[in-house]
């Protein structure tokens, strides 16, 4: 079975060129698409469908900086192991405590201009993190070095996800 990358015809690059997997997901879902079948055999309905399924996670994985990245991973014999490895860089740690607890007393006192705040500094956090990866995995090949900044944007991720449940408790 083909890859994500293989599906859509790109290399297997953590920097991808965004309108190239736009360009290839289009031409592949005019393809294969269930409207271009409704007309036929149960079989090929139900080809069309499997194949609309596959393309369509390998497009929502390959979008996804850090499913992108565990994608990559993943073929270079690498797991992220988000779920069992869990040390951290100490400083990392308290870093998120401090964050977790700023975002706690922004929901506690109902104010909007702190999660803003956490948002934007959070996003730039992300996209250094992002450029850090893609450096790791697309340049110097270390696969190992990358899976640890990997788990690191995972908790950037969860943590932004809390950022926007908290606007709704402070609304």
């Amino acid at each position: 079975m083909q890859n994500h990358f293989e599906l859509f015809g790109l290399s297997p690059r953590y920097f991808l060129e965004k309108d190239l997997l736009e360009k290839a997901y289009r031409e592949i879902q005019s393809r294969v698409h269930p409207d271009r079948f409704a007309h036929a055999g149960d079989a090929e309905r139900r080809a069309s469908l499997q194949s609309t399924t596959r393309v369509n996670e390998a497009y929502r994985t390959l979008r996804d900086p850090v499913q992108r990245a565990k994608h990559i991973l993943d073929l270079q014999g690498v797991d992220v192991a988000f779920e069992t490895d869990t040390k951290m860089p100490t400083d990392f740690l308290v870093q998120q405590l401090e964050l977790r607890e700023s975002l706690e007393s922004a929901v506690k006192r109902k104010d909007p201009a702190v999660l803003d705040s956490l948002g934007k500094d959070l996003s730039a956090e992300k996209k250094t993190l992002e450029a850090k990866i893609g450096q790791l995995i697309d340049a110097a090949k270390d696969y190992r070095g990358a899976a640890e900044q990997v788990r690191k944007l995972m908790f950037l991720e969860r943590l932004g996800d809390e950022i926007d449940a908290a606007y709704e408790e402070v609304e």
